[in-house]
């Protein structure tokens, strides 16, 4: 019955059915949607696949929380792209927030575990989460065995490790990114959040609420109201229109057709498609597909969305096209967001924080210049190591003291604003910058410091 409508839509080859029915499973979970039995056996997937969710801080429209946990006041914050798109390039200083404290310390690998992101009340807080694949998965845990390495493990218990006691607080209204290499259990990691996938141990607490001991009533009620999520094959249903793909998550909900639809079309002119309403999925672009993923997952106003991967398959241009949306979406309705990349640079631009995962664990968490300035080991030195320091790193990060014979004359720049956008007024003078936090003078920049960040040097080598 199910795939009747694809044939007639022209959908023949495989691969399309075997995506539809990995939708057909997985978004309508999310959404909180009760399987039958025929239903399930599309997917694909054995029937313990598993529930989702949570209970999520809700943010008040107009008020935004920055990254450290302070309110931006009555207007949103306008977030800077840390990092970069694929050609780096340099943030206007229009986009540059006030009042983003200086760089400091980042997480070591030893205390990454317990990183605590902004301190304070956490919309998300994940406490010791483990997940282990195999026969001995609730009998490690507490052993010698949890200390083994991933590869030796597996040859002494036939199990595999994919996430490895991670611990973590995401603050309400920041996007937190989840980042590592393929096998890095950065996938595994966000389906144990929404319980896709079960825990093996551990605790994620949702506004204080531990899912895990959520009820399936619960969990549906969660599903439909408090969070949603972008997939990375854009997961539409090919027999649907874009409106009514919009819809899905508020028809689940059992929401009346023309409010639905009402607020469909709303979602669809916020992200960019007007006049697509009445398109089916194989009619539009790849970016214009998860444009509608993105629709989607806003109109049921999730307090949390969950990003897994949703530009990985999309073209370079389209992909950046697709994170500036991210951006304007984010300083537009202030939702909590939680994002998987394997891209660097995705995730030095789009995060308020960045966690770095290897082999299950979080090897480094901090901000995108902590990240850059000051990497915990030689794995994260490694992936870091290419990226232009001055496209990333704040004036905050590479200010010396005030000396008492500074001129106080020269131009003022807050200790948020990326190096690069202060570069023409440093060549124009030969004052060192005043670095200013909230109207105070917190430390000055020389010349030499900006051109050692731009050749690559450590901040403050050459000062």
């Amino acid at each position: 019955m199910w795939r009747r409508p694809w044939r007639r839509l022209g959908h023949t080859s495989g691969e399309q059915h075997r995506c539809s029915a990995t939708w057909l499973w997985t978004a309508p979970q999310i959404m909180g949607f009760r399987w039958g039995p025929a239903m399930g056996i599309l997917s694909g997937n054995s029937a313990r696949a598993q529930p989702a969710a949570s209970i999520w801080r809700r943010v008040a429209r107009g008020v935004h929380t920055l990254a450290d946990g302070r309110p931006a006041g009555g207007a949103l914050l306008q977030r800077v792209p840390h990092g970069m798109t694929a050609e780096y390039p340099a943030p206007g200083p229009e986009l540059v927030p006030a009042g983003v404290p200086a760089g400091g310390a980042a997480s070591s690998a030893s205390e990454a575990s317990a990183a605590v992101v902004g301190g304070g009340t956490s919309a998300i807080s994940v406490k010791g989460l483990w997940k282990i694949f195999g026969p001995g998965e609730h009998k490690i845990i507490g052993t010698p065995l949890a200390e083994l390495a991933r590869d030796e493990l597996r040859t002494a218990t036939g199990s595999n490790v994919a996430v490895r006691d991670v611990s973590f607080d995401v603050k309400p209204g920041e996007v937190f990114v989840v980042m590592g290499l393929s096998g890095s259990g950065k996938s595994t990691l966000i389906r144990c959040l929404t319980r896709l996938i079960e825990p093996t141990a551990g605790e994620v607490l949702l506004d204080g609420e531990d899912i895990g001991k959520a009820s399936m009533a619960r969990l549906r009620e969660l599903r439909r109201h408090r969070f949603s999520m972008v997939f990375q094959h854009f997961g539409l249903l090919p027999h649907r229109r874009v409106i009514d793909n919009v819809a899905f998550g508020l028809e689940i909900r059992g929401e009346a057709k023309k409010g639905r639809r009402d607020r469909a079309a709303e979602l669809l002119s916020l992200v960019g498609l007007d006049g697509q309403a009445d398109r089916y999925p194989d009619q539009l672009s790849g970016g214009m597909q998860q444009r509608v993923g993105l629709a989607r997952a806003l109109a049921v106003d999730p307090a949390v969305m969950f990003f897994d991967e949703p530009f990985s398959a999309l073209d370079p241009l389209i992909r950046r096209d697709m994170q500036n949306e991210v951006i304007r979406l984010h300083n537009e309705v202030g939702k909590t967001m939680i994002f998987i990349t394997h891209d660097l640079a995705e995730a030095l631009k789009l995060g308020d924080h960045v966690a770095i995962m290897r082999n299950g664990a979080i090897v480094q968490i901090g901000r995108p210049e902590e990240i850059v300035g000051a990497p915990a080991d030689d794995y994260v030195a490694d992936f870091v190591q290419d990226v232009p320091k001055s496209y990333v790193l704040t004036l905050g990060w590479i200010m010396r003291d005030v000396r008492p014979d500074d001129p106080l004359d020269g131009p003022e720049f807050e200790s948020s604003t990326i190096i690069r956008t202060a570069v023409h007024v440093a060549a124009e003078t030969d004052r060192p910058i005043k670095v200013m936090d909230n109207g105070k003078l917190v430390g000055m920049v020389d010349r030499v410091q900006i051109l050692a960040a731009i050749a690559g040097f450590e901040p403050g080598a050459s000062a």
